[in-house]
């Protein structure tokens, strides 16, 4: 009786004769092109073979089992990791993707199963095997399979905040031209008044979307430092959010010198974030407290605490992630990319940001950066 290794190469067509059939009946199957069924196919069943025919120590079988030889390494040129890719970018769904492999499995252990006559140790060895063959290459095919998705999607991100800018551009120099206009009524003024508030939040979502993209394309937030003081920068954002939003209220508090070397927009920008987060999710009856401490000579902090409903504890490690829904568990509002992009621009500045939050003290958001910016 042939091995199973010498029985997928003398067999080779047959099996993916038979995967196509097989794979045409599975939901959705009918809208795979066979030409397309079968590239990188031929080479997975070949690389396949080979693995059969290596020996393997006891640590190299609970590796296996365990599915950590490269089954994280999207960025591995194997077939199957190639076979991954194409499908990324033909749009191809993953549960496609995993009939795929689960008509190849089936097709495989089904043919040798009708040349076996019976079936010992050593077969059952080879079967086992195999199957940590093919769940290998679903692994490596998979991190590929999401490697290209989400380039894709970054990629989209990035063309859509770009062509974005423009139409919203001229929304707010046109709202700005229509407010320097005295023939305005006091009912009109108000109503071009929101439009300038709306456009200047869209602006603002706009620039976090395509740092969002910039990011997770691996560029990171550049940033472009000169010597500032932070102080007079905590000023400003506090009064800006103020003036957008009249109903909450923010205590100031300073100590220390508050000079450094820093990129003065992207901390506006954080501090913005941050502020406007502590506005949407914090108690509407207590102020909102931002502290700025310079007392040590090499680093300045920046913290922003607000009261109300604690952040519960299983979501606080997920609060910095873009793609992770994190909830409010008081108004069901969403966190949204504030907070990532806060993260990217302190990381920039070769800081970090840390997050307390409790019943009793309020939620903190609390930044330390380095008096004069490295990146990280």
């Amino acid at each position: 009786m042939p091995r199973l290794s010498q029985f997928i190469r003398e067999h080779r067509e047959d099996i993916l004769t038979s995967w196509d059939g097989f794979a045409h009946e599975l939901p959705q199957g009918a809208s795979i092109d066979v030409d397309v069924l079968h590239d990188h196919a031929r080479a997975m069943l070949d690389a396949i073979a080979r693995g059969l025919e290596l020996p393997q120590t006891e640590q190299q079988r609970v590796s296996r089992s365990r599915g950590e030889r490269d089954a994280n390494r999207g960025d591995a040129m194997t077939a199957a990791a190639e076979h991954g890719r194409v499908r990324a970018e033909r749009g191809f769904s993953v549960e496609i993707m995993m009939a795929e492999f689960r008509a190849l499995r089936a097709r495989v252990i089904g043919l040798w199963r009708a040349h076996q006559s019976q079936a010992g140790p050593d077969e059952l060895e080879e079967m086992t095997r195999f199957n940590e063959a093919i769940d290998q290459a679903i692994a490596e095919s998979l991190a590929r399979y999401m490697r290209e998705v989400e380039t894709t999607r970054d990629r989209f991100f990035a063309v859509l905040g770009h062509d974005l800018r423009t139409p919203l551009g001229a929304i707010v120099t046109s709202t700005q031209f229509l407010l320097e206009s005295t023939e305005l009524t006091s009912e009109q003024r108000q109503v071009v008044v929101g439009m300038d508030r709306s456009g200047h939040r869209m602006t603002e979502l706009v620039r976090d979307l395509l740092d969002l993209a910039l990011t997770r394309l691996g560029r990171g937030i550049p940033i472009r430092c000169a010597a500032m003081d932070l102080g007079a920068l905590v000023r400003d954002v506090v009064a800006e959010a103020a003036a957008s939003n009249p109903h909450s209220h923010v205590d100031v508090e300073t100590s220390g010198p508050l000079g450094g070397v820093w990129d003065k927009a992207r901390l506006a920008q954080a501090l913005s974030n941050l502020v406007g987060n502590a506005m949407e999710h914090g108690s509407d009856e207590a102020p909102i407290t931002l502290m700025a401490r310079g007392d040590d000579p090499s680093v300045v902090t920046v913290s922003v605490t607000n009261e109300g409903p604690p952040i519960p504890r299983d979501q606080i490690g997920g609060l910095f992630d873009a793609m992770k829904s994190n909830t409010n568990v008081r108004d069901g509002r969403h966190f949204g990319l504030g907070l990532y992009i806060v993260e990217k621009i302190v990381e920039a500045h070769g800081g970090r940001i840390d997050v307390r939050s409790s019943e009793t003290e309020g939620t903190t958001f609390a930044v330390s950066l380095p008096r004069r910016a490295s990146a990280a």
